[in-house]
């Protein structure tokens, strides 16, 4: 039997990228002791505020339909809350609720980009990004981001990248998989080149609570923008509350209205008691927040401190996210070689960051996402291992 091209286009070199966080499962699952460090999977619980409003709101029978775009009052919460954190006008016009900040990604390429248009995306990228981009029928540019430059843009490559077919320039800070945090005067100029050359500016912004080398700037809060910047975020990684899948898309209202199409004939709204148990994040302040980046501030700067004394490696510190890149180049070993052998040798399991674009290669992603002890246990277990590596990728 055949299949639609489809399914060339969503099996993208992203996808292999998960191939060690299977090995490891497979391998917890016979019986060994394997310190997870793959996935952004918060370790943490939710805040109780939360859990008790989504409890009440199954208790109270709220299991049937939503509004396609989401619940008026989860959407006027959301315009208010961006509203204050940008100083732009937003209102609930601007705002549909998607399952998750992935789902958003989804939807809004799609009506963002299509055949024969080309969306720039700056590399290392989030593994699942070019699948994306592929199903819309666009093709993915990449412009290079260099781990001596702490991965932060390169505007002229940036600029360089752009022709006329392009439709979309698309960012994400703080940045998956390299924590680097933008700058006002990056995404300043960023928003400069959309402008010139009239593009969508495309911002995840699903990390936008765990910047902590330097406040986030969302573009939407830039003159001039509100019109061409599409935001798409969640409370997934800031409330820990992942399996939820509560996200939302912030744009034009013209926008908005083709989003509607494509989630009536896609999803036809999301959970009822989901969205009232994210109001309770949504109205209010939760200190859990402040507590859950401080806790990824303390634990990177940690992880970082211990990978120091691994041999022949480079640690690249977050500014921002839930995890640090290691640079492994210089001990021989290609990044699959060694996130394989600490996982057979030291039981720890990472991921390499060759499926994330070029530019990662030689890099692994270390999630900071277990209790500090176990962090500490992973540190002392990869240093151990680059520690037995010589330069030329033998182990001694």
């Amino acid at each position: 039997m055949r299949f639609a091209p489809l399914v060339d286009r969503i099996a993208g070199k992203g996808a292999g990228a998960w191939a060690i966080h299977m090995a490891a499962l497979q391998r917890r699952d016979s019986g060994r002791d394997v310190i997870f460090l793959t996935v952004g999977d918060p370790d943490q619980s939710a805040p109780q505020p939360v859990i008790e409003a989504t409890v009440a709101a199954l208790r109270q029978g709220r299991t049937g339909y939503a509004p396609i775009t989401g619940a008026p009052a989860v959407r006027d919460a959301i315009a208010r809350r961006f509203a204050a954190r940008t100083g732009r006008a937003c209102t609930a016009d601007n705002v549909v609720i998607v399952p998750g900040t992935q789902g958003g990604l989804f939807a809004v390429l799609q009506c963002l980009a299509g055949a024969g248009d080309e969306v720039i995306v700056p590399e290392p990228m989030y593994a699942t990004y070019e699948a994306v981009v592929g199903v819309s029928g666009a093709r993915i540019v990449n412009v290079p981001l260099r781990s001596e430059l702490g991965f932060h843009p390169d505007l002229p490559a940036l600029a360089a990248a752009i022709t006329p077919r392009t439709r979309v320039l698309w960012i994400n800070s703080p940045h998956n998989p390299t924590g680097a945090v933008l700058t006002r005067a990056e995404v300043e100029a960023v928003a400069e080149l959309c402008r010139r050359h009239d593009l969508w500016l495309l911002s995840d912004e699903v990390y936008e609570d765990l910047a902590f080398a330097r406040p986030h700037i969302s573009p939407w809060s830039l003159p001039e923008m509100a019109e061409r910047t599409v935001v798409v975020s969640s409370l997934s990684k800031s409330h820990a509350i992942p399996g939820f899948r509560l996200g939302w898309v912030i744009g034009p209202p013209d926008l908005t209205r083709h989003l509607f199409n494509l989630l009536l004939c896609m999803l036809y709204g999301g959970p009822p008691f989901i969205q009232d148990g994210a109001l309770a994040a949504l109205t209010r302040e939760l200190p859990e927040v402040a507590m859950l980046r401080e806790t990824y501030r303390h634990r990177g700067a940690l992880v970082s401190r211990r990978l120091r004394a691994a041999a022949h490696c480079r640690v690249i510190e977050p500014e921002g996210g839930m995890f640090v890149m290691l640079d492994v180049r210089g001990t021989g070993l290609g990044s699959q070689e060694f996130a394989e052998g600490l996982l057979e040798r030291e039981e720890v399991a990472v991921l390499p960051c060759d499926g994330f674009g070029p530019s990662a290669a030689g890099h692994l992603r270390i999630s900071l996402t277990a209790a500090e002890d176990t962090l500490e246990e992973a540190a002392v277990r990869i240093v151990r291992f680059a520690n037995g590596i010589h330069p030329d990728g033998r182990k001694r």
